[in-house]
């Protein structure tokens, strides 16, 4: 029997883990966040979405929720930004040739209010708009990387981000964070912008420590904060390498595994 009496700050991955597969945050979760808040257990989203992409998904409890955005690139509570981290211009005008070069791949600009593609794919468009809802498709992306701070590149595979994204940059780690983020996503970002540095800056601000936080993920770009969290929970549809990792496990994303491990949290704290 796990003892989640302590716990005071749980936070979540979107696609995955707290979004079934149709993209939806069930309504059993918005009632058990009622329930944590009377026991002023504190709520964060962690995605490598963008901001507003997060927030439209939980509109009703946006306001009363930490929200780690682009990979841990921003934090914000309501408008406050928390944290912000972008990529140097110069690192990206570098690798956007590299990119471009790579087959079936359709790379994002991800800025702090907007995100940006030359792609005029519309199958892709479509795909990309579930994740990113202010955008704007331009000439030259290029020209973007030198007049806009970009907080992260994203890259979309319509095959397998690890299998043909990724071997063609794994020589730039070194330079980069580089984060295989979903079946199709890997992100590009600055060594900082990774969700377990984000959290840690969550943690210092609400006085948390790893020992009263828990964490649900099911990919690799949750591997920093799944370190953060003593209760670290991986998803039954959760990539081998998080449940390898994470001291804990939950059903899958389909089957309420967020849901069901916070009502024994609350159970817990009654």
């Amino acid at each position: 029997m796990i003892d989640f009496s302590k716990v005071k700050l749980v936070v979540s991955d979107m696609d995955g883990t707290l979004l079934n597969s149709k993209n939806e945050v069930s309504q059993q979760f918005f009632d058990l966040f009622k329930e944590l808040q009377k026991h002023n257990v504190l709520f964060c989203a962690a995605s490598g979405r963008q901001h507003n992409s997060i927030v439209e998904k939980l509109a009703s409890i946006k306001d009363d929720i930490y929200v780690i955005a682009e990979n841990g690139a921003i934090s914000k509570k309501g408008e406050n930004i928390l944290l912000l981290n972008s990529l140097e211009s110069e690192k990206i005008i570098k690798i956007i040739p590299l990119l471009r070069n790579i087959k079936r791949a359709n790379m994002v600009l991800c800025s702090q209010n907007s995100a940006f593609i030359e792609s005029t794919d519309q199958h892709f468009i479509d795909l990309f708009q579930e994740y990113y809802h202010s955008f704007e498709v331009v000439d030259d992306l290029m020209k973007i990387a030198k007049t806009i701070p970009v907080l992260k590149i994203a890259i979309y595979h319509f095959d397998s981000s690890e299998k043909f994204i990724y071997p063609e940059i794994e020589h730039l780690k070194n330079d980069y964070l580089l984060k295989i983020s979903g079946q199709n996503w890997l992100d590009i970002s600055d060594e900082k912008a990774n969700k377990g540095y984000a959290l840690r800056e969550v943690q210092k601000l609400l006085n948390v420590t790893k020992e009263e936080t828990m964490v649900f993920g099911d990919y690799h770009n949750d591997i920093e904060m799944m370190q953060e969290a003593d209760f670290s929970f991986a998803m039954k549809n959760a990539h081998k390498d998080i449940k390898e990792l994470a001291n804990y496990a939950t059903e899958s994303n389909n089957d309420f595994g967020v849901e069901k491990v916070l009502k024994k949290l609350i159970e817990a704290k009654n």
